[in-house]
């Protein structure tokens, strides 16, 4: 029904307008105990358990929402409907963020991509903290915290961006919001750039994390146009400070990436998801399963439209994997043949260790 019928409707209008719709909506309808009810049996996995620990977390389903998507905490009683596992809120940022002006999405169909430059648009950590503390905590749904830099002249600079993100920390701590905690180093829209990605600067932040008590895992969303060298550099800073695991990766920075680029803009604004992300991101994920596999927990993202692409990053090493391009291209259903799929791997592999 997606792909025949609401997808074509749906593409004729900006994917801005479409996101604002889709939020509108699931928030709406995540509400109400019935129409929970009737999006789960038309899409959430009902077969052959695939319930999964990863650092002590429980996850009904190893799929989870990237952050992107449901920025503002908006959507968290629906999305197990989906078959969702879990979802990564935010980013999140210690003040509110505007956002830059539209378009901030960009569809690139041929490239099966989409032009991020949302700018970090939320309602800052204050109103999130708020919202999800009004909402009830469904079990086996993981809620995860994505936080970075305001995106504002305040935050500038490596100590007053290192307090910035400290504030927002602190605040989810204290008031005992998410579940785990990402450390969003690689936003591409971030004012004066991603300066965390570099070694001397992710080492004083995550120095100035360690003081502050936690429980939760803590993992890095990781940048994927690093060479190896550089990266494994920033590996190695994370795994020295105890940090639980990476998430590989964010958006894709080249351009030259494209399937077509005759389908994008003239002004090259923000980063690529979607398949431009796969090449990179895969490779990053085998290398770091090879190098640092048993010091760190592997989270795969970036451009799964398929049972086999979600398959390839868990052979590569993920123990979870995160999507949202994917979904908006190949509707919800999408989740639900992961799941599937997922789940008859699992038993092979059990058929095999018990042969």
């Amino acid at each position: 029904m997606y792909q025949h019928f609401l997808k074509p409707f749906l593409f004729q209008f900006s994917p801005d307008s479409v996101h604002r719709l889709f939020t509108n909506a699931g928030e709406f309808f995540g509400k109400r105990a019935l129409t929970r009810s009737f999006f789960s049996l038309l899409y959430n996995y009902h077969g052959e358990t695939i319930e999964k620990t990863v650092d002590g977390i429980v996850y009904k389903t190893p799929i989870v929402l990237s952050a992107g998507f449901d920025y503002n905490a908006r959507l968290t009683q629906i999305l197990p409907s989906l078959g969702f596992g879990g979802v990564e809120i935010g980013s999140i940022t210690a003040r509110p963020c505007q956002g830059n002006l539209p378009p901030t999405l960009t569809r690139l169909p041929k490239s099966k991509s989409i032009m991020v430059y949302k700018g970090l648009k939320n309602d800052g950590v204050d109103v999130i903290i708020a919202r999800l503390s009004k909402k009830k905590k469904i079990p086996g749904f993981v809620i995860g915290v994505s936080i970075a830099r305001t995106n504002d002249t305040k935050a500038a600079g490596v100590e007053a961006g290192i307090e910035d993100y400290l504030l927002s920390f602190r605040k989810l701590n204290e008031n005992k919001i998410g579940d785990y905690y990402v450390l969003n180093i690689s936003c591409p829209n971030s004012f004066d750039g991603e300066i965390f990605s570099k070694p001397d600067f992710l080492e004083k932040l995550l120095a100035a994390i360690r003081n502050v008590p936690c429980k939760k895992p803590i993992y890095v969303k990781m940048p994927i146009n690093l060479p190896w060298e550089d990266f494994q550099k920033l590996l190695q800073i994370i795994v020295s400070y105890e940090i639980q695991g990476v998430i590989i990766g964010n958006l894709n920075k080249n351009y030259g990436d494209l399937w077509f680029p005759s389908e994008a803009p003239q002004e090259f604004r923000g980063g690529l998801s979607g398949k431009p992300c796969v090449k990179l991101s895969n490779e990053l994920l085998a290398r770091t399963h090879k190098n640092f596999g048993n010091r760190l927990t592997l989270i795969g993202c970036g451009g799964i439209f398929s049972p086999e692409d979600a398959m390839e990053k868990f052979r590569s090493g993920a123990q979870l994997v995160e999507l949202i391009t994917g979904m908006i291209f190949n509707g919800p259903s999408l989740i639900k043949k992961i799941c599937r799929i997922y789940a008859q791997q699992q038993i092979k592999n059990h058929e095999i260790i018990s042969s």
